[in-house]
């Protein structure tokens, strides 16, 4: 088929091309999950539990590797958090894969929550 010519419009005999929008989510986005995210025996999030080490943001591989801890080695919920926390952090947009490692270096402290967490303990007032 010919271009029309002059009307601003090209017409092919192709089907148009699609653009996703594949916008990486943010470490602000990444917070905002794990703000979602709880033991089920505390009713605070794991990340002002201070459980959340580090969070690295691979764009090119459309990758989130989040580094945390649990608040004992024995915890019973220990696959429910890290299934959780890997399953609501690929629903963020350009998150292919979310890779959650549970590490026990350094070893989890109160000290380590954050001033909103302490006051829901009542620690601090």
């Amino acid at each position: 088929m010919i271009p029309q010519i002059g009307s601003g419009t090209l017409i092919t005999d192709r089907p148009p091309r699609k653009f996703e929008a594949s916008a990486m989510a943010s470490k602000d986005d990444v917070i905002s999950v794990l703000r979602k995210c709880y033991d089920p025996e505390i009713p605070i999030n794991i990340y002002d539990l201070g459980l959340v080490y580090n969070i690295e943001l691979k764009g090119d591989e459309g990758r989130v590797d989040v580094r945390m801890t649990l608040t004992a080695p024995g915890c019973p919920a220990s696959a429910y958090i890290h299934q959780d926390v890997k399953r609501k952090l690929e629903q963020l947009p350009g998150i292919k894969e979310a890779k959650v490692d549970i590490v026990w270096d350094p070893p989890w402290t109160p000290e380590m929550m954050s001033e909103t967490a302490k006051k829901q303990f009542g620690w601090g007032i």
